[in-house]
């Protein structure tokens, strides 16, 4: 996280609790599997990582997290290959997406975004299938919300975060391209 106007190294953050997402025990709410059914957008990876994190770092309720700055970083994560974006695409339109960073068997959603209905839902549900087919063993989301805990979101304390996420930095899963 970052505050805008800040200068210097960026601050280090950490929730607590921290939530994952399961990745073997994945649920998709009943009216998401609709939603998608009646809106069925081509999921892309890493087609348009800057239009994604620009779209997630743009004003919205409760402020804005992922600064100019951050977005840079991000960005440099992305051409070194660990920063990753799942899209959402319809008519050849960005209509959705999310992005996040890889390391080792560990996936960080970092934000996401949609301009239309269930495209954000759709980036999401592809990402878990994206990391259980690649051997990904740990999802990291930060924060929860009402949207992501009917998804399975669990909040974890961080001692227990830190033994996951030892764990799942040995993993080498497949590439997520």
């Amino acid at each position: 996280m970052d505050d805008a106007g800040a200068r210097g190294p960026v601050g280090y953050y950490e929730c607590d609790p921290r939530v994952v997402l399961p990745i073997a025990g994945f649920r998709t709410p009943r009216s998401v599997r609709r939603g998608l059914r009646a809106h069925p957008y081509e999921i892309r990876i890493d087609g348009a990582f800057d239009a994604v994190a620009g779209a997630c770092g743009a004003p919205r309720e409760g402020g804005v997290w992922l600064t100019p700055r951050l977005i840079a970083a991000y960005g440099r994560l992305h051409r070194l290959g660990h920063a990753h974006t799942v899209e959402a695409w319809e008519g050849g339109r960005l209509r959705g997406g999310l992005f996040g960073v890889a390391l080792g068997g560990l996936f960080t959603s970092e934000s996401m975004f949609h301009r239309a209905p269930d495209a954000g839902n759709a980036a999401l549900v592809a990402t878990a299938r994206l990391l259980a087919s690649a051997g990904f063993v740990l999802w990291d989301i930060q924060m929860a919300s009402d949207h992501t805990r009917r998804f399975g979101a669990e909040e974890i304390l961080p001692a227990e975060y830190r033994r996951r996420l030892g764990r799942a930095l040995a993993v080498r899963p497949r590439p997520l391209s």
